[in-house]
């Protein structure tokens, strides 16, 4: 392991304790009864399996959006529509299981995949109209995200309302767009699966393939890679519409593996997109390592859910945590100089070894 990749493993794990103990601190001083708040906290997720297996149920979508943004971040292009392409994606997935008439397997596969072709839609389009306008793909990402989920809220409204529902609700799904549970009495689904293959297969597009390696030296440095012959936009948009298939068939996956009919209605969706953000910061966009940030976003969630039923610690502090965990990952010099002295200790070795 290089010195950069150990001060980037040292510097994530170091603002992950940080922000704990920043928590408990907090929690000693606001709470009557600490010791159980934190107890359940940071215990209470593998205290009975039931609970283990809601981490795993909100880890399931964390990992399709993280994935997508570690994508997108090796790009340089800073495209905030993995959002609308989770969304799209499940919406998608909603409307077809209801007005499809597939037999057995075939309707929910068919589900994931034209809602994976949505979430590549999506995505690519703050793209396109970067390269063929040159305005900020931040701007138009965001926007986006809000015209996608109004224009998805009036088509579930128009065609699969369910009449005797008051908010915005489709018709309950048939029986076999539903995904197969891999765990019974359980809500994890087959959905799993397909996100361990995503993970596996963008890994292996990321550092094993010369499309990886070519999107990658894009990213990084755009005026080498142009000039050395790589088409740097054939290489970005590839990664954005890898990414959005990968929110695309993370929001279908979810739809159809946690429920029975098409319920999203907050404004401007249900937040993955977001949360995948963190869990790419921690992972620092590697791919194999997104399932990790996303158990643990997913398990301080939960270990705050217990604790609020239980004490009187509110479950906001999870966004305590966030917060100082990312700004301390992102901080360049959190650590900074002990990076700069260690390279600096082994290039000088290294001189001294190449002179004798």
């Amino acid at each position: 392991m290089n010195i950069s990749k150990k001060f980037n493993l040292i510097k994530t794990l170091m603002a992950i304790v940080i922000a704990l103990f920043l928590t408990i601190v907090i929690i000693f001083c606001i709470s009557e009864q600490p010791l159980d708040a934190i107890k359940y906290f940071l215990l209470g997720p593998v205290m009975k399996f039931k609970r283990l297996a809601n981490v795993i149920e909100m880890m399931m979508p964390l990992l399709f959006t993280g994935l997508s943004v570690s994508l997108i971040c090796r790009t340089g292009i800073f495209n905030l529509a993995s959002e609308s392409s989770f969304f799209i994606g499940g919406s998608v997935a909603a409307i077809l299981a209801i007005k499809l008439q597939l037999p057995g397997m075939l309707l929910p596969i068919a589900c994931i995949l034209f809602g994976g072709l949505a979430g590549m839609a999506c995505m690519y389009i703050p793209v396109k109209i970067r390269q063929k306008f040159g305005s900020s793909e931040i701007v138009s990402s965001l926007m986006l995200n809000y015209l996608i989920f109004y224009l998805c809220s009036f088509l579930i409204r128009s065609f699969v309302k369910n009449p005797d529902s008051g908010e915005l609700r489709s018709l309950d799904f048939p029986e076999n767009a539903m995904l197969f549970k891999l765990i019974p009495t359980t809500r994890v689904h087959a959905g799993l699966l397909i996100a361990i293959v995503f993970v596996i297969v963008f890994w292996l597009y990321l550092f094993k393939s010369r499309w990886g390696y070519k999107m990658r030296i894009s990213g990084s440095s755009p005026k080498f890679a142009l000039y050395s012959g790589i088409g740097v936009s054939t290489s970005v948009v590839i990664a954005h519409l890898l990414a959005g298939l990968a929110c695309g068939v993370g929001g279908a996956c979810e739809m159809l593996g946690m429920y029975s009919a098409f319920k999203w209605t907050i404004v401007p969706g249900p937040g993955y997109g977001w949360d995948g953000i963190i869990v790419a910061t921690l992972a620092r966009n590697n791919p194999a390592l997104v399932p990790v940030g996303a158990f643990f976003l997913a398990y301080m969630r939960v270990g705050a859910d217990i604790m609020t039923r239980l004490t009187d610690v509110q479950n906001e502090i999870v966004s305590i945590i966030q917060g100082v965990v990312i700004i301390l990952i992102v901080a360049q010099s959190f650590l900074g100089s002990m990076e700069r002295k260690a390279i600096y200790k082994e290039a000088t070795a290294n001189a001294g070894k190449g002179g004798e």
